[in-house]
Parts: structure tokens; C-alpha cells; sequence
């Protein structure tokens, strides 16, 4: 299954490369010490967002990961409305990352290996649709590379089950309560972080070693 997901990466980036030209829109947020302007964003659920947080602040090209709530219709919801899964928001990270070192089809196949997209609204023991794997594209660019690409991964029978993973259009992204962020790092001997995330993440440095950080 690695192999076979790695030669279907390699293959779609290939042939849709240019893909990413065909709608550039750039996101622009004011504010803080950081400029977003050059950046290009994304919004991706794969379970609990410490566990995504963690993976995606790993890789090369990554500038910021922001922990936040997207998809539902409740305005400002708090984590404990979120953890009741009645609210239609998924537990979610916004990526905001340099396509001239990073890629946005990179970015998907890191996130297809680094959790588990045939199971739906669950992941290991975290269950209810805030933990639904999802992409939120903030373009048509993304929204068509993201469809073939699992269109692609599904007529390979790459995963053992047929991927669920829900690609819709980013309409709305509420961030994390403060504690929520940076939370692996700073929390890396919870008992959470050690039996779910560093797993996690010792398979992205097998299999991503190129993609990481110095």
C-alpha cells in the first residue's frame, strides 16, 4: 500500500502539475507578526487537531498551523459545543504553507498516509463527525486536484476500504481556544500525545524524511 500510494503521487503530480495555475488565489490575513500574503492555505480534518497540528507543523514549506473549527453552522463554538458532534463543525487545522518549497498535492499525500481516510466520522477511539476526514479546498484549483487524486487512490484500491474523506468548499473557520494550539509540543508526555500522536508522527519520519524540518 506504500508503494502503490507513492507511484499514484508521483504519476498525478505528473500529470496535473499545472493544475495549480489554473485558479491562483492567495489567502491574506492582516495582523500578528507574520505576513500570509505570498502564502497559499488550506483546510484539512483528519481526527483529533492535535494530532494534524503536529504532523503538519513538521514539514518543510509549512509556515503556520492554526487549530480551529470548520463546516458547521454554529457561530463561535466553544470545544465543549464541538465535542457534543450536534454542531456540524469538524475539528480541523488551517495550513498555510509556500508552494514554491511545498506543494498542495505534497500536502495530500502526507495527509491521506498520516490518518485513516476509509473510516467514517471516526478515527481509532475519537467517534462523532467533528472527527470526520475532510478537505476544506479555498479554490477550484484545489477543489479538482483533491477529487482526482482520491478518484485516482480509489481505482487503485490503494487503501483496503474505499476513501470517505469529505471535500467541500471552505465556507468558514473559527480557531481553536488558545490551549488547543501548539498542543503536541507543549504537551508532548500527555498520555494522548505519547499513545496517539507520537505514533503519528514517527511514521512521518519514516515515510516523509525528505518533506521534514531541519
Amino acid at each position: 500500500m506504500k508503494m502503490s500510494i507513492y507511484i499514484i503521487f508521483l504519476v498525478f503530480v505528473t500529470l496535473n502539475s499545472c493544475n495549480a495555475e489554473k485558479n491562483p488565489q492567495k489567502t491574506e490575513v492582516k495582523g500578528g507578526k507574520m505576513s500570509y500574503d505570498k502564502l497559499d492555505s488550506v483546510t484539512l480534518g483528519g481526527g483529533c487537531f492535535w494530532c494534524v497540528e503536529a504532523v503538519f507543523q513538521r514539514l518543510d514549506g509549512v509556515e503556520k498551523v492554526m487549530s480551529g473549527y470548520s463546516g458547521g453552522k454554529i457561530e463561535n463554538p466553544t470545544y465543549k459545543q464541538i465535542t457534543t458532534g450536534t454542531t456540524g463543525h469538524a475539528e480541523v487545522i488551517r495550513i498555510f504553507y509556500n508552494p514554491e518549497i511545498i506543494g498542495f498535492e505534497e500536502l495530500l499525500e502526507v495527509f491521506w498516509m498520516t490518518h485513516d481516510p476509509t473510516t467514517l466520522n471516526r478515527q481509532g477511539a475519537d467517534v462523532g463527525t467533528q472527527y470526520r476526514s475532510v478537505i476544506f479546498y479555498h479554490n477550484e484549483s484545489q477543489q479538482e486536484i483533491a477529487e482526482r487524486y482520491k478518484k485516482q487512490l480509489n481505482d487503485a484500491e490503494t487503501f483496503d476500504s474505499p476513501i470517505v474523506t469529505e471535500i467541500s468548499p471552505m465556507i468558514n473557520f473559527y480557531e481553536a481556544e488558545d490551549y488547543h494550539q501548539n498542543y503536541y509540543n507543549e504537551n508532548g508526555n500527555q498520555p494522548y500525545c505519547s499513545f496517539v500522536i507520537t505514533p503519528k508522527i514517527q511514521k512521518l519520519e519514516k515515510l516523509f524524511k525528505h518533506k521534514l524540518k531541519d
